[in-house]
């Protein structure tokens, strides 16, 4: 039998329906960060600037997040030696699950390789120890969260996406059985921010346990880089946060927080952290280091949102389809998947300026966009090379404009979050 026509087939499907994934090969450079190199299909080299990377804050590249990796990997050497059962512990870990827990105020912290694994992990876990448990689920939440419901053995429902009263029903209908709330607090595709302090307050009245993925907003969002949950006033209020380590923090792996007990049990039960190999202590020591750093780094966060919301505003002007919300993504709409890559790959050969294009499954069909996350390192010199960049693609590829640009008239609060310092690298 010839297997392969079946992989085959299954290839060619993606490139007729215009989702077929292609990789662009970067080389980031620490010391010009957002700048990078392109290595180009032909073989030759190419300096771009990059304005879709997930490291939010440039912690990737901050001086003591590298030298706590080198001076741990250095001392330790550069793996984890297997499973924390088998091999031991890290110390490295040990200090970040500490200063995991301290950051969003919770008796413990649990470190996993990756904010997928945690999701699947936790929520898996958490709703098979429950008994006739009911899985209430935003019908945004990531692939991860849809993962770990799957795996278990609960009964779900999805509620509309931030729909308080569709919540409201559900937890009511359910009655005094054992629920379990799950949502985001800033969705990454579209960049709104869920009404956490309502929907907590919802889970409360009707005895539901509730657990946030806030992977987007740790380090970005709060006085010290908790999160949106920081921010609005009710992390307490909050049974299990789920976090990564890989987004603001600039890093790799992922984690939960909670009460002592409800850790424990998803580390003594979940086949996902039991058998897989531990995070490597230097990659620990990193993240240490980063998450111990944006505590006590709120100018950051400002110059975080002052890019973005700058970005916003600039590409709005100029008559471009900023999809509007309130976080620092900025989704840049074309809703058109040959036209998306279109735009990604002109942008790139064109303008040396990277962005890649968000199509289905990520996005729903009609929604295709280009995903840009202004960092503090984007200047205001980048920005209008972006702007021109972005009319110039538009135009040529007969993208439609917004009819009436925005007025960018601005409160005294969206005034203030527009101003922010140019930090550099080297004075962090």
């Amino acid at each position: 039998m010839d297997y392969r026509r079946f992989f085959k087939s299954a290839v060619e499907r993606l490139h007729e329906e215009r989702r077929y994934r292609v990789f662009v090969h970067l080389e980031r450079d620490a010391q010009s960060f957002p700048h990078a190199v392109w290595h180009r299909p032909d073989g030759g080299k190419q300096h771009v600037t990059i304005w879709c990377s997930n490291d939010y804050l440039g912690m990737g590249q901050h001086p003591d997040v590298i030298a706590a990796m080198i001076e741990t990997a250095a001392k330790v050497g550069a793996g984890a030696g297997g499973t924390r059962n088998i091999s031991g512990t890290s110390h490295a870990i040990v200090e970040l699950e500490r200063e995991l827990a301290e950051l969003h105020r919770k008796e413990r912290a649990l470190v996993f390789t990756s904010g997928w694994i945690s999701n699947l992990a936790a929520i898996s876990t958490i709703a098979d120890l429950m008994p006739n448990c009911l899985v209430l689920s935003d019908a945004s939440n990531h692939n991860s969260i849809i993962e770990g419901v799957k795996r278990s053995r609960a009964e779900k429902k999805i509620f509309r996406h931030n729909d308080l009263g569709h919540l409201e029903e559900l937890l009511k209908a359910a009655g005094p059985r054992p629920k379990l709330v799950l949502f985001e607090s800033l969705y990454s595709m579209n960049g709104n921010i869920a009404p956490v302090a309502e929907i907590v307050a919802l889970a409360k009245r009707y005895r539901a346990m509730t657990y946030i993925d806030e992977v987007h907003a740790v380090g970005m969002y709060g006085p010290h880089g908790a999160g949106i949950c920081e921010q609005a006033g009710v992390m307490d209020q909050i049974d299990v946060v789920e976090g990564t380590l890989a987004k603001g923090f600039g890093t790799l792996g992922g984690y939960v927080a909670g009460d002592a007990i409800v850790i424990d049990a998803i580390r003594s039960y979940s086949s996902s952290f039991i058998f897989t190999t531990a995070l490597p202590p230097a990659v620990a020591a990193a993240s240490c280091a980063a998450v111990r750093l944006l505590k006590a780094r709120p100018d950051l966060r400002a110059a975080h949102q002052g890019a973005a919301c700058i970005t916003k505003h600039a590409l709005g002007a100029a008559g471009l389809p900023v999809l509007e919300n309130d976080s620092h993504i900025v989704p840049l709409m074309v809703r058109n998947a040959e036209l998306c890559k279109a735009a990604s790959d002109m942008l790139l050969l064109r303008h040396h300026i990277y962005i890649q294009p968000i199509n289905y499954p990520t996005v729903a069909r009609g929604s295709e966009c280009l995903r840009l996350t202004p960092t503090p390192r984007h200047t205001q010199e980048h920005i209008a090379q972006l702007v021109e960049a972005a009319v110039d693609v538009w135009q040529t590829l007969g993208i439609p404009f917004v009819e009436q640009p925005v007025d960018l008239h601005v409160d005294e609060k969206s005034e203030k979050r527009c101003t922010y310092p140019e930090i550099k690298l080297a004075a962090q």
